[in-house]
């Protein structure tokens, strides 16, 4: 008689665990995108999904590493029900894929970034400025466990409980509201200029509104999180 060693018992045990949080995981996408965008519903299960992947994303101890993640997990909200497909893999490895491909961007931006730095100090140097490039976001140290802040503002701003964030807009305009603002101003942000095109405003006009009406909420938001 063939026997299975403890090995294989342990591998056996792990893809039956991993089937069934693939099962868990597919039930629960498909909850969520039987919800309203912006529903406190889909809001809801969303966060179960997020709280079942976090554990199984790919992990590198890099300094933009929680860039990259706030990145993935916007990118899921926005397009789970339309840009994931099921039948080509699971969540997690959609997820993975984004992920290290945000992670490569970011990777490419932090070189390009020294290089500038380096070429700045070079200019300094040559025209006699020996004083040291002091930039204080470096001492700044990034928070080892950074809550999910981006998925948990644009959210937030999706299911817009109270209506306050639709029902604040720009005079005449209701299209123009801090709930159409803050969601496009989440990285990656539309610009300023672009937004301006598409509601045939001035940069002026829509950044003030910004400024006066959006950020207010956007800060309270964040003080009753503990993000301020």
């Amino acid at each position: 008689m063939q026997t299975i060693s403890n090995t294989q018992l342990a591998s056996f045990g792990l893809n039956y665990c991993m089937s069934g949080l693939e099962e868990q995981l597919r039930r629960l996408v498909e909850e969520a995108c039987g919800h309203p965008p912006g529903s406190p519903q889909r809001a809801r299960v969303l966060t179960q999904i997020i709280r079942l992947v976090t554990v199984r994303l790919w992990r590198e101890n890099t300094s933009y590493y929680q860039d990259a993640l706030q990145q993935t997990w916007l990118y899921f909200c926005r397009n789970i029900c339309e840009g994931y497909d099921p039948d080509r893999g699971t969540v997690v490895t959609w997820l993975n894929a984004y992920l290290k491909h945000r992670l490569q961007d970011l990777y490419l931006k932090t070189q390009e970034d020294n290089i500038r730095k380096a070429s700045l100090g070079i200019q300094q140097l040559a025209s006699g400025d020996k004083s040291d490039i002091y930039d204080p976001v470096d001492n700044i140290a990034a928070p080892p466990d950074a809550p999910p802040i981006l998925e948990n503002v644009q959210l937030w701003a999706e299911a817009d409980i109270s209506g306050d964030l639709r029902q604040t807009y720009i005079q005449g305009r209701p299209d123009v509201n801090c709930q159409v603002l803050i969601l496009k101003r989440l990285p990656p942000e539309v610009s300023w200029k672009e937004l301006a095109n598409e509601y045939g405003l001035t940069v002026s006009t829509l950044s003030s509104f910004y400024q006066r009406q959006c950020i207010p909420r956007l800060r309270q938001f964040a003080e009753s999180e503990g993000y301020l």
